[in-house]
């Protein structure tokens, strides 16, 4: 179908069979992203005045059903992006146990990496400038924020708010600044107060909203080193705002004393990820490569709204790539983001409890719809309908491995889990519990050659069975440096 020929339940991005209150639902979302007076970005008045006009017609029952009559069939095969689901196991089976399944749900862009234009930036840089970043770290900060600047497109929209206990746009978001006085801009930014993330977070945000443009990447990066105190829970609402328009966050923690509990909390609710920056001097390098990896993105959210079914719990899900990372369990879940260079991977664990394999032949695991933003093309992708299922057997059939990419799957994420399971046993005081899983972490580790990391976790263990804590810098260097491993073994598994 041409793109002046987008039937109209794609452009409010529900199914053909929605009821009238999704599409009113879909309609008002559309209307309060696209409305003219609030957007200025190329094609959106278009937009807003073809969700309009969706509406009218959906909305009304005679129109609608004459509207159908004149569509053709759905085809999966027009979609902009190819999806899979695998199941870790054929079927589930009659028993008095519960029975875990792990699914795994790939999807990336239909046409070929080279053949995908990159997508023009909107980023904004939020620095903590707080008394502690003095010296070396905000030194770093300044060099990182020139070399971006340096590598900016011509195309591509920056700016950077630097904060403590308040908040200052040093560089306003437009294009082709000139790019001695945003240099200039950067190297005025000196140490000075207290460190309250809303205050950098609402500044950055407001930049980013300033030039928000569904075919850009609108995105915000976030730098610190200390908490933030009392204003959390605001925190997490700008984050909910920013992903309900399209703007990721990415949160860096530089050094030990930052909380990262709350940083990923934040980050995911926008389907993006934190970092840890163990030294000032790596502050540039990740800098760098997160913009590239902006810069290489072709869908900048995949939203998955579901609805789960009675006796089935979905226990948890974790990205593996192209940015690892847990997922908060909401029933609209923010996936991440799909990559030009490797498709969007997630795995998801479910529980099955024994009432709800007792009378059924088919259980549905869960349902609902996944849909994809496509950045550089701001037209709305139709919807991906979702239903994850498994037969019912009497009993259990001969024994057969699971697929190998959820096999691997597993494997990569094991480490990870380990030092997850050490953290939770130590949060609800069962320290001698923590203390073995970090044991037996560090023997896993042993085993890949991780020996420095194997150290620490010893280390951490030994804290655990004396101290009853975590080090600051020992639980950041667990957390993060197994989740680049799962990573570092994507990259190995994508090149072979």
């Amino acid at each position: 179908m041409a793109p002046s020929k987008r039937d109209f339940y794609t452009i409010l991005g529900v199914f053909r069979d929605a009821t009238q209150d999704e599409i009113k639902r879909a309609y008002l979302e559309a209307a309060q992203r696209l409305h003219p007076d609030r957007n200025v970005a190329a094609g959106e008045t278009e937009m807003f005045l073809e969700a309009q006009q969706a509406y009218e017609v959906l909305s009304n029952p005679k129109r609608r059903d004459l509207y159908d009559a004149t569509l053709p069939p759905e085809i999966k095969e027009n979609l902009p992006v190819v999806y899979d689901f695998l199941y870790s196991r054929p079927n589930l089976v009659k028993i008095t146990e519960p029975q875990l399944l792990y699914v795994l749900f790939e999807v990336g862009s239909r046409e070929k990496s080279g053949e995908i234009q990159a997508p023009p930036l909107n980023i904004c840089l939020v620095l903590d400038r707080s008394t502690s970043m003095q010296g070396e770290k905000i030194d770093m900060v300044k060099s990182a924020a020139v070399t971006l600047i340096r590598g900016l497109r011509p195309q591509d929209v920056f700016s950077v708010v630097a904060f403590s206990d308040r908040a200052e746009v040093m560089i306003p978001a437009a294009i082709n600044w000139a790019q001695n006085k945003q240099e200039n801009r950067v190297y005025q930014i000196q140490p000075s107060g207290a460190t309250e993330i809303f205050q950098g977070l609402d500044a950055g945000l407001a930049e980013v909203k300033r030039s928000l443009d569904p075919a850009r990447v609108n995105h915000i990066i976030i730098l610190t080193d200390g908490h933030t105190y009392g204003d959390e829970q605001a925190c997490f609402q700008l984050a909910e705002e920013a992903a309900r328009l399209n703007i990721g966050i990415t949160a860096l923690g530089v050094g030990h004393e930052w909380n990262d509990i709350f940083l990923d909390a934040l980050a995911s609710r926008t389907g993006g990820s934190s970092a840890y920056i163990s030294q000032p001097k790596d502050i540039e390098k990740i800098l760098v490569n997160k913009f590239h990896a902006l810069s290489t993105m072709f869908a900048d959210d995949v939203l998955m709204e579901w609805r789960g079914q009675a006796g089935v719990r979905l226990n948890y899900a974790f990205r593996l790539q192209p940015e690892g990372g847990g997922i908060a369990l909401d029933s609209t879940m923010h996936l991440g983001p799909i990559s030009r260079e490797a498709p969007l991977k997630v795995l998801f664990e479910f529980v099955v409890d024994p009432s709800a394999v007792e009378d059924v032949e088919e259980l549905i695991l869960l349902e609902g719809a996944v849909k994809v933003s496509i950045t550089a093309n701001p037209a709305p992708v139709s919807p991906i309908r979702v239903k994850l299922s498994r037969n019912i057997e009497a009993k259990a059939p001969s024994e057969s491995a699971p697929p190998t990419a959820i096999l691997g799957a597993l494997s990569r994420l094991t480490l990870y889990r380990m030092q997850e399971r050490a953290r939770v046993a130590a949060e609800a005081g069962e320290y001698s519990s923590a203390s073995r899983h970090l044991q037996n972490l560090a023997t896993h580790l042993l085993s890949r050659g991780e020996s420095a990391l194997a150290k620490t976790a010893l280390m951490e263990a030994e804290s655990l069975e004396r101290m009853h804590a975590f080090s600051d810098s020992g639980n950041k260097e667990l957390k993060y440096r197994t989740r680049a491993l799962l990573l570092d073994d994507g990259v190995k598994e994508k090149r072979k």
